[in-house]
């Protein structure tokens, strides 16, 4: 298998597990209806702990554009292998989503609500305030990066510019799933915390063509946020990093 590969059934698993998480909760007729916040949050913690222990031995397990960005800025990925990362995601993310719709389509086409079925695929406000949505994207990718950085910087460091094994990876499956759970419960009630461009745009784009009742808008006019503000939020972290590099 390799890294392209990895990147893709990574992302693809994250996705399927993650959306299928929030499908099982918020539409009509299924085992898991109303099961709540909590739920979500755990499943997608859990959806990412799937992803990284796939993708991670062979990619690193980037299975996030912004990750894949900011580890390049931080001069701890190689930047010609970034476009390529970038593409498996994102296709990764749009068949994790295509399955979702397999798995659920008959509780797609029960369930009258569009924005619970948008909700399946892409994020959305909680109070619709752009800039305020974009400050809370960027704050839930700082700390992702950030704390990524913080914890595996020596290692990362010491990996160089080889690409490969380099991401959520290097800290193992199961701290970088604490921390999305972390974010989601203490972050995640603005905007859903994308946190992770391919997380959205592939999912809503497959919104966007599939087949569903009722399906109701893809909210173009809100997907700026979650592609560019969590790029932005691992940018600083990037940045920030460098510059203690010397302290830790």
């Amino acid at each position: 298998m390799n890294e392209f590969i990895a990147e893709f059934l990574g992302t693809m698993l994250l996705i399927l597990l993650g959306n299928g998480v929030v499908a099982n909760v918020v539409l009509n007729g299924t085992k898991g209806n109303n099961g709540g916040w909590m739920v979500i949050t755990m499943g997608w913690g859990l959806a990412v702990f799937v992803g990284v222990a796939v993708a991670g031995p062979v990619s690193g397990a980037h299975i996030n554009p912004a990750v894949t960005l900011g580890l390049a800025i931080a001069g701890m990925f190689a930047w010609a292998k970034v476009g390529l990362f970038i593409v498996a995601q994102m296709l990764g993310a749009a068949m994790g989503a295509f399955l979702v719709w397999l798995m659920y389509r008959d509780h797609f086409n029960s369930t009258e609500d569009g924005g619970s079925k948008l909700a399946c695929f892409s994020t959305g406000p909680a109070i619709r305030n752009i800039s305020s949505n974009a400050i809370s994207e960027i704050i839930g990718a700082f700390v992702l990066m950030f704390v990524i950085f913080y914890l595996a910087g020596p290692s990362l460091q010491a990996s160089g510019m080889e690409g490969a094994k380099i991401g959520l990876g290097t800290l193992g499956a199961l701290p970088v799933a604490l921390l999305v759970v972390a974010i989601g419960l203490s972050l995640g009630g603005t905007t859903g915390y994308a946190i992770n461009p391919a997380r959205d745009l592939g999912p809503r784009i497959m919104h966007a063509v599939l087949p569903m009742k009722n399906k109701g808008t893809s909210d173009w006019g809100y997907a700026l946020v979650p592609i560019v503000a969590p790029v932005l939020g691992a940018a600083i972290a990037a940045f920030m990093f460098m510059s203690l590099i010397p302290t830790i």
